[in-house]
């Protein structure tokens, strides 16, 4: 009941009611992304969601873009401003996801939405990640978030899938609102964490076929 009806209802009126008491706080934030970054404010890219089904993701944008002599993008690394560093480290930056979820893309609690490249590197169990709508906040997230191995992450996030309900996910709303107030566990660099689970699973692959 909770899982198919409730979880979604109570997703849309708690996505609406934090984009009406923080559009100050979004308009504000776009303000200064566009001032500090310029255009467009938000960046966007294709997610995996529910039954892997890709899905726009919206984020405030955290890097430049800036160029190399032959038209391409420099590493995410020399893009990634200290204000962009500041967005990420307070969260700041995930604040349009709340669209998503109003729109159904994404839920409050779930497991993150990765890149799209992950998906070849899921195993069967891992794969159940994606019998529900990703999340804004996790499991994972309030058990370490990005600091944890991928092994265990992505157990965390099996885990919720198999334990879901109301009272966990109040538990990991609370959480998670705590873990943005002091700012732990967060790391600033996606492309970073894919290499670490691309080289980690191709590695095992390498061992089994040996």
């Amino acid at each position: 009941m909770y899982r198919k009806f409730i979880k979604r209802l109570m997703d849309f009126i708690l996505a609406l009611m934090a984009i009406i008491l923080l559009s100050p706080v979004l308009v504000i934030v776009g303000l200064l992304v566009k001032i500090n970054l310029g255009s467009p404010i938000i960046f966007k890219q294709k997610r995996p969601g529910l039954d892997e089904k890709l899905f726009t993701m919206y984020k405030f944008r955290t890097m430049t873009d800036e160029k190399n002599n032959y038209g391409e993008l420099l590493p995410d690394s020399t893009r990634l401003t200290k204000f962009g560093v500041l967005l990420r480290s307070t969260s700041l930056d995930e604040l349009p996801e709340l669209f998503n979820i109003l729109r159904g893309d994404m839920s409050i609690v779930g497991p993150r939405p990765l890149l799209e490249e992950y998906l070849p590197y899921y195993t069967e169990i891992e794969k159940l990640r994606h019998s529900l709508r990703p999340g804004l906040s996790g499991l994972a997230q309030i058990n370490g978030r990005n600091n944890i191995d991928w092994n265990t992450r992505l157990s965390l996030d099996v885990e919720y899938v198999k334990n879901i309900s109301f009272i966990l996910d109040i538990k990991i709303i609370l959480k998670t609102i705590g873990k943005v107030i002091k700012r732990e566990d967060v790391i600033t660099e996606d492309k970073e964490i894919f290499t670490d689970l691309q080289t980690e699973r191709t590695a095992s692959d390498d061992d089994k076929n040996k």
